[in-house]
């Protein structure tokens, strides 16, 4: 059993994944990667949008192009088609928050955690909100804007770690995606993840997840029991 399987004896740290663990926002993701492409008559399978949740704008395009159309994607390419997302990704409907997830963090903090957001996203849309919904300072997130490798790369991780200041042995993640899950599993941490999608629960556990529940209170039962937080309900 590596280290990553095993449970933390004593945890200060939960860094969380954004869309699809805070947002309920993959749905806007998938719809708008679809259009997106559509503008430079590409077929891009909703499925994938899920398969590459987590990692760069770049990333996604770059193989989008290469599986789709067989070759390698241009400058114009990457440009046009994020550019686009960002600006359809504007016109959807404000993401919902992921139920349980606000009274999830509010107990993580309350027994004397740091939280660290880490996510692939470059969507203002979203990360403008973080504060305010969460709690989560600007200081305490690591975007796309941060890093040069996107998950599955364990950079953004390893950066969540970085901005966290505990130890590897001492942090959790919070993931959805694969991509997600592999980055935190190559950054040595110990990695469970919350089921919001179209994915078998399988692809999550084949990733490298110990755990993988359907809710935000399934987590916090988790958490409890091997004493993140407490059972004490929040005033």
């Amino acid at each position: 059993m590596t280290m990553t399987n095993l449970i933390p004896q004593k945890i200060k740290a939960v860094l969380f994944d954004m869309d699809g663990v805070l947002y309920d926002s993959m749905k806007h993701h998938a719809e708008t990667w679809i259009e997106a492409f559509k503008k430079f008559d590409i077929d891009f399978p909703r499925k994938e949008a899920y398969l590459n949740e987590g990692s760069t704008g770049d990333f996604t395009i770059r193989k989008a192009i290469k599986q789709i159309c067989n070759r390698e994607a241009t400058p114009e390419e990457i440009e046009g088609i994020y550019e686009e997302k960002t600006r359809l990704m504007h016109l959807r409907p404000k993401a919902d928050k992921i139920p349980g997830m606000q009274t999830l963090m509010n107990k993580i903090r309350e027994a004397g955690k740091k939280i660290v957001v880490v996510t692939g996203s470059k969507q203002p849309i979203l990360l403008e909100r973080l504060q305010k919904d969460f709690g989560v300072h600007p200081d305490d997130v690591v975007s796309g804007y941060d890093v040069t490798h996107g998950k599955p790369h364990p950079e953004p991780y390893l950066m969540g770690l970085k901005k966290a200041d505990i130890p590897v042995e001492e942090t959790i993640v919070i993931e959805n995606a694969p991509l997600g899950v592999e980055s935190a599993i190559d950054a040595g941490i110990f990695t469970i993840a919350i089921n919001t999608g179209p994915l078998e629960k399988q692809v999550l556990f084949d990733a490298g997840a110990s755990e993988v529940f359907d809710t935000a209170e399934e987590i916090d039962e988790f958490l409890e029991k091997i004493s993140v937080v407490s059972d004490k309900k929040s005033v």
